[in-house]
């Protein structure tokens, strides 16, 4: 499957869109004033110790503290058996204690970044991973005598006594041996810079950030059935030439520079995929749809036959439509970025067959995907758990916020619920506090109910307290927000 990588710089940010056959299935967004920090090295400082989470707050410089599990701190020492043991977090760190970490996870929501003390340094085909001399495989290079070959090739090649293993990575597949030599003579020569800043550096200091997202994009997203890498920044794409005639040399003829007029995400539909992305509702060519609630806790995926009423029968109609949305659902994941537990309910079937194939259709869809995913099988109630590896910011927390009026809740308090509120809100400053009178404070929408609907139970409030009650409309309340004075 034939891909394009699209990249769109400005001056307040840069975007990157994986684009397969026409249709966008990927988008990173990198903003110059909240730049990812997955990857960045840090001089830090340990602030707290908790035994009882064997666990860590580490001060690197940012607003708020970093955690680092005792499982990420060094590799223990050999137990014998051939397995690491991990002592208790207080023997491994002390308070104000200077520790060398690196970001795993950017800080998601309220929760600070996530750590590790198991540095890595990624190039094109290899990660370096200075404190262990093991050397791995990425579990997507299935054939066994390539990794064979591969593995050979990296003993070979680090032969000289120099510390540090490797992993393999799945564009490594096919890698010659002097491709393998270059990456490690460029992940050494990083190391060594990262080693002489470590060493000069105070405390809660950056001392290695990673690449921009354009040349991360290059180094990470490119594969073999890329066709072309379009860069809308005559900047952007020296420098990405730079890097490709350093690196990566063999795609050097697909680098592009876009100069066109029309802006390059516009050519291709992508802004128009964006706000749809943002939308609960996705449309499925059938006539069904999928409903997508992101919670702080795991997303819901809710699939429904629409207006598709098939042309068999019903049960030839519901497997259709969740085979259709468990390709729609592989690529919004990807496009939208959904991360962690997540929850999709198709709709019941009652053919095993079906279901089963159904499954596998999404673990096919879900196969190119480039964030580690697990799939369960699916339960008697048609449900199906998937857990998505979340190391940044989905698409919808990046570009959105919560509503100031709900909440986030994405539900209003209706006009009537607000008034029995001040109904209620009166007769509580009535037998706390004298007055001669009150003044309810509403939004439009509430003020005319007490008038219209509710100036029946208005006036018999007024009886019952013994006090006249005065209306005002303020035009910058929000239909759930009011106020009572005591005047």
């Amino acid at each position: 499957m034939s891909e394009e990588i699209l990249i769109n710089v400005t001056p307040q940010e840069t975007r990157v869109a994986i684009v397969e056959n026409g249709v966008p299935q990927e988008l990173h967004i990198e903003r110059t004033r909240t730049r990812g920090i997955v990857g960045n090295i840090y001089k830090g400082k340990v602030a707290r110790i908790l035994p009882g989470m064997q666990a860590a707050f580490i001060d690197i410089g940012l607003d708020r503290a970093a955690f680092l599990h005792a499982a990420d701190c060094k590799p223990g020492a050999d137990n014998g058996n051939g397995a690491e043991t991990h002592a208790p977090i207080h023997e491994l760190l002390q308070e104000n204690a200077e520790i060398v970490t690196q970001v795993a996870k950017d800080p998601l929501g309220n929760k600070g970044a996530r750590l590790t003390m198991n540095l890595t340094l990624p190039a094109r085909y290899l990660v370096y991973m200075p404190f262990t001399r093991h050397i791995g495989i990425s579990q997507k290079i299935a054939d066994e005598d390539e990794r064979q070959r591969l593995r050979q090739l990296v003993k070979d090649a680090t032969e000289d006594g120099a510390e540090g293993g490797y992993i393999l990575r799945t564009m490594a597949e096919t890698a010659s041996e002097e491709d393998l030599k270059t990456d490690i003579r460029y992940l050494r020569r990083v190391w060594t810079a990262v080693l002489a800043k470590i060493n000069i550096s105070p405390a809660c200091t950056l001392v290695h950030a990673d690449l921009p997202l354009a040349l991360r994009a290059m180094r990470d997203l490119v594969r073999d059935n890329v066709e072309k890498i379009r860069i809308d920044s005559r900047e952007t794409f020296q420098k990405a030439q730079e890097f490709a005639h350093e690196f990566i040399p063999e795609v050097m003829d697909r680098v592009e520079y876009y100069p066109g007029e029309r802006p390059i995400f516009d050519l291709y539909a992508i802004e128009d995929e964006i706000q749809r992305a943002l939308e609960p509702r996705v449309l499925l060519k059938s006539g069904g749809y999928l409903i997508i609630d992101q919670t702080e806790a795991m997303t819901i995926i809710d699939v429904n036959t629409g207006g598709y009423v098939g042309r068999r029968t019903l049960e030839e109609t519901l497997f259709k439509t969740n085979l259709e949305a468990a390709q729609a659902i592989a690529r919004q994941l990807r496009l939208r970025n959904i991360g962690g537990i997540i929850i999709v309910d198709f709709i019941d079937m009652e053919d095993a067959e079906h279901r089963r194939q159904v499954v596998r259709a999404l673990e096919k869809a879900l196969s190119r995907d480039r964030t580690k995913v697990y799939i369960a099988e699916m339960s008697a109630l048609g449900l199906v758990e998937i857990t998505r590896k979340r190391t940044r910011e989905s698409l919808e927390r990046l570009l959105c916020e919560p509503c100031t009026v709900c909440g986030g809740r994405g539900m209003l308090r209706t006009p009537q619920t607000v008034c029995y509120e001040v109904f209620r809100e009166i007769l509580r400053e009535a037998r706390q506090f004298g007055t001669d009178e009150y003044l309810v404070l509403g939004s439009q929408v509430v003020i005319d109910m007490l008038l219209d609907e509710e100036a029946d139970s208005l006036a018999k409030l007024q009886e019952f307290i013994g006090k006249p009650i005065q209306l005002q409309v303020e035009s910058l309340y929000h239909q759930e927000q009011f106020d009572i004075v005591l005047t």
